[in-house]
């Protein structure tokens, strides 16, 4: 009898992580959207300070509602991603629905936003100055239009999901072991 013995160690190294992760990524590729959302979150909430200042100096109307529905709605529509795509379930459309009507109206805020801080900047009379002591404006000014393209593209990922999650699943992740075809008869007659 000939047994020939099949190590049972893991493969390691950088390809077997790669395997892992398109693996990963094809039981859930909602994660590259999620991603995304998570960066344009962290973009605008670790930029917060830049933006209250921002909002303090120039004070038009409605900055302070824009800054507070900005935060509102990103943590509402990170909640509603992680409900809209439970573990073994059925995406939920109707998370799915809310959470796209809370990112457009994320990038309905950042673009009011968006236009006080022009307005202040360009306006004739009274005209706030970027300087060394104001840079706080170019860097909110700066955050938000990087939260805005975050969102779409978060967006774009939600809606192109069913065509990237098919062109994950044609990735081949399996493992090839050796003498797969080879294998011997078990005799289970009761031979003792």
């Amino acid at each position: 009898m000939n047994q020939q013995k099949v190590s049972a160690k893991p493969r390691r190294g950088f390809r077997e992580f790669v395997r892992k992760f398109f693996v990963s990524l094809k039981r859930s590729p909602q994660n590259i959207a999620l991603v995304s959302l998570a960066a344009a979150f962290l973009v605008y909430s670790l930029n917060l300070t830049s933006i209250a200042n921002t909002t303090a100096l120039i004070n038009l109307p409605n900055m302070g509602q824009c800054e507070f529905a900005a935060m509102l709605f990103s943590i509402l529509a990170f909640v509603c991603f992680l409900r809209a795509f439970p573990r073994r379930e059925k995406p939920k459309m109707v998370m799915i629905g809310l959470m796209l009507v809370m990112m457009v109206g994320l990038i309905f805020v950042d673009f009011v936003y968006y236009q006080r801080i022009i307005e202040a900047v360009t306006r004739e009379s009274n005209r706030i100055e970027i300087t060394s002591k104001t840079a706080y404006i170019a860097i909110a000014q700066n955050v938000v239009v990087v939260h805005i393209a975050l969102l779409a593209a978060t967006i774009l990922l939600l809606v192109a999901l069913p065509v990237y999650s098919k062109l994950l699943k044609k990735i081949n992740t399996s493992i090839d072991v050796e003498d797969n075809g080879e294998l011997e008869v078990i005799d289970i007659s009761g031979e003792e």
